[in-house]
């Protein structure tokens, strides 16, 4: 889409989002508002660009009367390159789920009982993180390991304000190799492990469309670490979406029907991913990129522990403050991902 359907296009929902009527039907004022405040930064640049170049012609014309005017057309041609950059950056197309808010799976690996304890760092990492920005944490389901990690884990994050979780998490989803010595080894060995990451935008209930004749749904006992029962009915719920054979499997909640509704929300997320990679090449790309397989070679990130090192191989990032990152402090992590992307997609669209 270009400048000037977009320009339009910003137009039409200024009017749509004037109508009463509009706001009757929320879930359709609330997408219009997001691509309403999608656009708005692109126009106010535009409308600022616009601005300039007409007070720089304004400014030249009357320098050649009046030399006051020469140093504003200066100032004022000095301003244009940046805004024109400004705007470049903002037409580039935006990843269409960088508003949402996500559902994240941390998931044992290779190393037993140390891969499940580093599971345990990294939700503490994640949880933290989100803290610091201001974002809702809910775990919705975990089975905890024999030493208090995690063999599996699946946490919900919400963003309170317009930038999505998405835009920052998304490049999460990949195998996180951790180096230390574990707590289980009496030689000071160091020793590798390997935790799964998976990342998911949430879905709302209207961009999935489930039909209950095609889910098997089976309850049992929960269980905890070892097996053992924590529960004395058949609260646990396993759903099968029987024409993609995704399985999810929710035991934290008391009830049978929190946990159906937890597991409800995992697989609408799961669907909506399936979706989108069969309609977009590059969405698949993308979620192959999150290794579903454990294997320590297949990783995105090293966290070394002697040398309180991070690591992020995709993008070349390297820092020496592993215990502030696991801390939460992963913003410079993060953004070292968002820019590598944003300077991809600038080599393409130049």
């Amino acid at each position: 889409m270009n400048l000037d359907e977009l320009l339009t296009e910003y137009a039409e929902l200024e009017q749509q989002l004037a109508d009463p009527s509009v706001h009757a039907d929320q879930n359709k004022a609330r997408t219009l508002g997001r691509r309403y405040r999608q656009l708005t930064p692109i126009v106010g640049t535009y409308r600022e660009l616009e601005g300039v170049r007409d007070d720089l012609a304004a400014a030249k014309e009357l320098a050649t009367e009046d030399e006051a005017f020469a140093e504003e057309a200066t100032q004022l041609e000095e301003r244009v390159p940046k805004l024109e950059e400004k705007l470049k950056h903002l037409l580039i197309p935006r990843d269409p789920n960088d508003e949402k808010d996500i559902i994240m799976e941390i998931k044992q690996g290779e190393g037993g009982e140390e891969s499940a304890l580093f599971a345990g760092d990294l939700l503490r990492m994640y949880l933290r993180y989100a803290e610091r920005l201001g974002w809702k944490t809910e775990i919705i389901d975990a089975q905890h390991s024999d030493l208090g990690g995690y063999k599996d884990v699946t946490v919900a994050i919400k963003a309170k304000g317009d930038e999505g979780v998405w835009s920052r998490l998304k490049y999460e989803g990949g195998v996180h190799r951790v180096q230390r010595v574990p707590v289980t080894e009496s030689q000071g060995r160091i020793h590798t492990s390997a935790t799964g990451v998976l990342v998911y935008p949430e879905a709302e209930e209207v961009e999935v469309n489930i039909d209950p004749n095609e889910l098997r749904i089976d309850v049992y006992r929960s269980s905890g670490p070892g097996g053992q029962s924590v529960n004395t009915t058949d609260s646990a719920v396993r759903i099968t979406h029987l024409p993609t054979g995704v399985v999810v499997s929710c035991q934290n909640e008391k009830s049978q029907l929190q946990n159906k509704e937890s597991a409800m929300r995992i697989l609408r997320a799961r669907l909506l991913a399936v979706a989108q990679e069969q309609a977009d090449a590059a969405a698949q790309a993308e979620r192959k990129s999150q290794v579903r397989t454990m294997d320590r070679s297949e990783r995105i990130r090293t966290y070394n522990f002697p040398e309180n090192r991070i690591s992020d191989h995709r993008v070349g990032f390297k820092a020496y403050n592993l215990d502030q990152v696991l801390d939460g402090e992963l913003s410079a992590v993060t953004q070292a991902l968002i820019d590598a992307e944003m300077a991809e997609k600038l080599a393409q669209h130049s």
